[in-house]
């Protein structure tokens, strides 16, 4: 009885494989919960719009992850599951926002959707930034958790641009 139990009691805490994730589950379940909260503490919905973004882009390469498990590869894979990822924004605030499409850069875009388009280009592109970083740095993180810290101080920076300077 006793072997058996540190058989198991083993074979779960070293796991054989450790796949590598482009995001934290704890921080992507952070996001995820907190948005409702910062829609109750009246913080505006472009602001909660930019961090669903990052949400959904995060849940865009989880997918890709998942994809490259199953082994199903395709041309444009990877750009079609981050903007179908992306594009669920709607499905996620349904019936909880007004539609309020306004002229932006000569688009007629909802402020909501585009937020949310942009809080996902920052994730991407902090994540290629950590990438960029780590390899001048002779493959190594100038310090532990640098990964999350990035997206978050960038997300943290545009949502008190966006809150504090609102650009109606």
């Amino acid at each position: 009885m006793v072997k058996n139990f540190t058989a198991i009691l083993g074979l779960l805490l070293f796991p054989l494989n450790a796949f590598a994730n482009p995001a934290c589950v704890v921080c992507t379940v952070a996001i995820g919960a907190s948005l409702e909260i910062a829609r109750k503490l009246g913080i505006s919905d472009n602001v909660v719009g930019l961090w669903s973004g990052a949400l959904l882009a995060i849940i865009g390469y989880w997918t890709i992850l998942w994809f490259d498990k199953k082994n199903w590869h395709f041309r444009g894979r990877n750009l079609l599951l981050i903007t179908l990822s992306v594009a669920m924004i709607g499905f996620a605030y349904m019936g909880q926002l007004n539609y309020n499409p306004q002229v932006f850069l000569f688009l007629y875009i909802d402020p909501f959707l585009l937020s949310a388009v942009i809080g996902a280009l920052i994730y991407i592109y902090s994540q290629k930034f950590y990438q960029w970083m780590k390899q001048k740095n002779n493959g190594h993180a100038h310090f532990p958790f640098e990964k999350v810290v990035l997206p978050l101080i960038f997300l943290f920076a545009i949502s008190s641009i966006i809150n504090y300077y609102p650009f109606q």
